[in-house]
């Protein structure tokens, strides 16, 4: 960057590779968009699958991911069991526990799994295709893309597809890393099936990139609404603080939307918000939000097919 007489410039990104930043979007304005049935806040709930698909010694990594719970973790040069056991919740009970709250209030999500998770345990997928959920792919495994090459990353995008396509019923059209690479959004684009991506978390809106030569959507992520923050520092302690959050949060979105119809995402894990004390709080949320009658509950993939098919009569504004 140099200095010069007009202040503003010199202040643009090197060219490089991955996504270009944009610090706009859609400005001061706002869009205006159009949720069916005249709602003023989608609500899209993202069950994170990973049982089976993190680094552990089991799965040949000679590594452990931390899976949160205890206040300690065992060194990569063991196995991780108390942590290790913490995932297989989510598989065994937790999943089965959301699986049944779902269905007794009728609520549609998307089921973001790794497709290794899903190999391992396909009677998840045969609810999914049977509930009529969306299975996301939250990539092959829950690893780091940036770790990966670009043909490496390649392949693991096709074998996910393959693989949750086989245990799901239909393949996956939405996307979300563990972390991206520069090279992610390009090989979701190139792979051809995927109508959007969740590797952001910078609007409370979906939005168009230009990637290449195609206009692709992004269906923003969040951590704020997320279940993590039980586990993690400024965390919950009570049920009831993540409903407060959560209910904070959608009367502040459904006021704006008055005007400016809102997405709000939460995001929440199978071996998490599984736990019978935390899936109330999910419970007492969905209780709240259908009972408001201006919400739209939706798994990510109604909404991207919404924004897609209506974007064009959206104003910026």
């Amino acid at each position: 960057m140099t200095i010069s007489n007009d202040r503003l410039s010199g202040f643009e990104d090197e060219p490089g590779p991955g996504p270009r930043r944009d610090l706009y979007g859609y400005g001061r304005t706002g869009i205006q968009a159009r949720w069916p049935n005249g709602a003023k806040v989608a609500v899209t709930i993202v069950v994170n699958f990973e049982t089976g698909a993190e680094a552990s010694w089991p799965s040949g990594d000679r590594q452990n991911d931390r899976i949160f719970e205890f206040p300690y973790g065992i060194e990569s040069r063991f196995r991780d069991l108390p942590s290790e056991s913490v995932s297989e919740y989510g598989s065994r009970a937790g999943f089965w526990r959301i699986q049944r709250l779902f269905d007794e209030y009728d609520v549609k999500a998307t089921i973001s799994g790794c497709a290794v998770a899903f190999a391992r345990n396909p009677e998840v997928g045969a609810y999914i295709k049977e509930a009529g959920h969306e299975p996301g792919c939250h990539g092959w495994r829950w690893e780091y893309g940036h770790l990966l090459s670009r043909q490496e990353e390649r392949e693991r995008i096709h074998a996910a597809v393959k693989i949750i396509e086989d245990t799901c019923g239909s393949r996956p059209v939405g996307w979300q890393s563990r972390t991206a690479s520069t090279n992610t959004r390009e090989l979701v684009v190139e792979e051809g099936g995927f109508i959007y991506d969740s590797d952001a978390v910078n609007d409370d809106v979906p939005y168009f990139v230009d990637v290449a030569d195609r206009k692709h959507l992004v269906i923003p992520y969040s951590g704020v609404y997320n279940d993590h923050r039980f586990v993690i520092g400024q965390g919950y302690s009570e049920p009831e603080d993540y409903v407060k959050t959560l209910k904070h949060g959608l009367d502040y979105l459904r006021r704006e939307g008055d005007t400016h119809p809102k997405m709000m995402t939460l995001g929440v894990h199978a071996h998490w918000i599984g736990q019978a004390s935390r899936a109330s709080a999910l419970r007492m949320f969905i209780e709240y939000a259908q009972s408001l009658g201006d919400v739209w509950i939706a798994p990510r993939s109604e909404i991207a097919q919404w924004w897609i098919d209506n974007s064009s009569e959206f104003v910026v504004g």
